[in-house]
């Protein structure tokens, strides 16, 4: 959808094709999802592994231009810490150098790339767009990498959010999924109470996805929940409606975890886009009590 003058969302030409990579994680799955809602007249490729294989970039290219869309909304990526902190060569060329090649693209026209709290050290908190970055891990630099490349294009939006829960296509890439999985193998989950981030269900990131992408926005939005809390915290609003995961849940430190380094306190400060949008971003705890019913 496009924004008429006074700011009010208007149709888009029926045969506007919309683009969504990494339709099988977490947020690419509630935007194709809430597609028929928040963009009922567009037509929808939603892109996974195996339908096109991102990393082939001449096939990429192919793709594109045989029915080239008019906007792109880009949630591929290699996410884990751990994971390209082990790998780095893999993580620049997932996160970075196909971020690249999609940018370049979609040079002409709207192209959405989702970002993270994690480009920032977590010595602060409440992070507004415009504090400086400072990444301490390789996925945190990648994601600054990619920022980079994509703001060169003026009309070009980032989108940076935090911790999102949900029901993933493959059932692991929710938060909530994971205490889940662990419970489900007799695993212990131990949280960190000194640990600080934004958690949001990702059906309310697509939300506002989909209305950034309406009003044509471009630049860096922060797009998380409107509430501070531990990941112990998080536990333990998740134990309210999930009770059996309690037992299973322990509180730690991040300053004991043996793994790669923990940004303490990533929180992001959303003022910029709760006036903006239609319907206020919610916090965690205002989310689950106002959607009982909602699967989580």
């Amino acid at each position: 959808m496009a924004t008429s003058p006074n700011g009010s969302w208007t149709e888009p030409d029926s045969t506007s094709l919309v683009w969504i990579t990494g339709a099988g994680g977490l947020i690419g799955n509630y935007l194709v999802k809430s597609a028929p809602r928040f963009a009922p007249h567009r037509r929808l490729r939603a892109l996974t592994r195996a339908e096109l294989d991102l990393l082939d970039f001449d096939a990429v290219r192919r793709e594109f231009h045989k029915d080239p869309p008019r906007l792109m909304i880009h949630c591929a990526a290699m996410t884990g810490i751990a994971e390209t902190q082990a790998n780095p060569a893999l993580a620049w060329r997932m996160n970075v150098e196909m971020t690249r090649l999609l940018a370049e693209l979609a040079a002409q026209i709207q192209f959405v790339f989702f970002s993270t709290d994690l480009v920032f050290d977590g010595r602060r908190g409440n992070y507004a767009e415009t504090h400086p970055v400072n990444p301490i891990h390789v996925y945190g630099e990648t994601k600054v990498a990619a920022e980079q490349i994509v703001l060169k294009n003026p009309r070009h939006l980032v989108v940076r959010t935090s911790i999102n829960g949900g029901i993933s296509r493959a059932g692991n890439r929710g938060f909530n999924e994971q205490l889940e999985l662990a419970w489900k193998s007799g695993r212990k989950m131990r949280l960190f109470t000194d640990e600080f981030r934004c958690p949001i269900f990702a059906g309310e990131t697509a939300r506002a996805t989909w209305e950034l992408a309406a009003q044509h926005r471009s630049g860096v939005f922060h797009a998380a929940g409107a509430e501070r809390l531990s990941r112990w915290q998080i536990g333990q609003l998740l134990t309210r409606r999930r009770p059996e995961l309690k037992a299973n849940l322990e509180p730690g430190s991040a300053g004991d975890f043996p793994g790669p380094p923990r940004a303490p306190d990533t929180s992001l400060d959303i003022s910029r886009i709760q006036k903006i949008l239609s319907t206020p971003l919610p916090g965690l705890s205002e989310w689950l009590a106002a959607s009982p019913h909602e699967p989580f």
